[in-house]
């Protein structure tokens, strides 16, 4: 089957440039480039997956592939550097690097290593995954590539630039493992089993397929805002994805909700009340409506308008008068909570009694979850009439 020969091997140098690295599963080969070989060849075949390993037989004894481990291999041709580099999604491993103090909303390092690939994802989404050293880690964000520009500080490496206003984080982290299987279908080896040495890279490119499964589980609906429950007021909300929904099945492409308003305020709303307990940080209510709802809102603190993310660290909890106050000025925090108060409050007795007596904010237990000392600083300089 020349045909099938030849539309392999062309897939087989696809999939090295797209993931910077010779080495390759028959799994992750299948699902990143099935379609493009049937496309090329206008068949599938009787049966795929079978012919894929005929075909990659054939390779090996051509001396094409090397055999690495059962269903791992190793690509052995040339690969001209004028290829034509293909764009993908992907997925980037947090954090970037340990002791480097670059924002993961704003950009991400990049060893030389991965520079090949990280190329191919400009202009693309990528996935952000919290470092897991026995399994997987849980995906927690998503945001979208500007450019690569050479890193100053560090001869050799290159810094992913994110575009402004597209860093999100999931309203729901989702879980490595969904109905026991990686939601990343993609690491996946010719024996099911997870390809742990392609789950430890930094930089990887993901599939549509599973990029749109792991954003589709990420994304928060209406109902997930602290629904209505009988068991009173203090509802739990569920931090990570465990539940039953109905997965991503059909080929719509998620990229599109990423960037649809109502969605992103959804996730940023749930991320933040989760962390806060959906209580007021400055006063310390906590209101739920006839329907469910709490009444708390989520701030920004440096405003989407001025480049401030969609994520935990520039937020906060507020009930609906301090928030008005708070987006005009009125009131602000230091870095470490003090809670500021404007000589331009005309009522100034009235809120004092409604805030804190002590003067200061609550924030949450976890230090990453805290607002951060450069959206605060934002907010003291560029919004608060002190």
């Amino acid at each position: 089957m020349p045909i099938w020969t030849d539309a392999v091997t062309n897939a087989i140098r696809r999939h090295v440039v797209k993931t910077g690295s010779s080495t390759f599963t028959r799994q992750a080969l299948i699902a990143g480039e099935i379609g493009a070989i049937e496309a090329e060849t206008r068949t599938r075949g009787s049966t795929p997956t079978q012919t894929m390993g005929r075909e990659l037989q054939q390779l090996r004894d051509a001396g094409l592939i090397q055999f690495v481990r059962p269903g791992t291999y190793r690509w052995l041709g040339d690969m001209p550097e004028q290829e034509p580099v293909t764009a993908s999604k992907g997925l980037f491993l947090l954090p970037a690097i340990p002791g480097v103090d670059e924002a993961p909303e704003h950009g991400y390092l990049l060893p030389a290593r991965w520079l090949r690939t990280a190329t191919r994802m400009i202009g693309q989404w990528v996935i952000y995954q919290a470092p897991e050293p026995e399994d997987g880690g849980d995906y927690v964000a998503v945001a979208r590539i500007e450019r690569i520009d050479p890193d100053p500080a560090r001869k050799g490496w290159s810094v992913a630039r994110i575009e402004s206003g597209t860093f999100l984080e999931f309203g729901r982290v989702v879980s490595f493992r969904h109905d026991g299987l990686p939601v990343e279908r993609g690491l996946l080896g010719a024996d099911g089993r997870l390809d742990r040495d392609l789950a430890a890279r930094l930089v990887r490119a993901v599939s549509d397929t599973d990029f749109n499964r792991i954003v589709e589980l990420g994304l928060t609906t209406e109902e997930d805002l602290l629904p209505r429950t009988d068991a009173g007021i203090d509802m739990p909300t569920p931090q990570k994805v465990f539940d039953e929904r109905d997965v991503y099945t059909l080929p719509v492409d998620r990229t599109t909700m990423l960037v649809n308003k109502t969605v992103r305020d959804r996730q940023f709303r749930k991320r933040v009340l989760d962390v806060y307990g959906a209580r007021c940080a400055l006063t310390g209510m906590k209101l739920i409506n006839g329907g469910g709802r709490a009444e708390t809102e989520a701030a920004h603190i440096m405003s989407v308008e001025a480049g401030g993310p969609d994520r935990v660290n520039n937020g906060i909890a507020l009930s609906g008068t301090i928030h008005w106050m708070f987006d005009r000025g009125l009131i602000s925090l230091s870095d470490a909570g003090d809670i500021l108060l404007s000589r331009e409050i005309n009522d100034r007795d009235s809120v004092e009694r409604l805030i804190h007596p002590d003067r200061k904010a609550r924030f949450p237990a976890r230090a990453e979850d805290r607002p951060h000392p450069r959206y605060l600083h934002w907010h003291r300089t560029e919004c608060f009439h002190g």
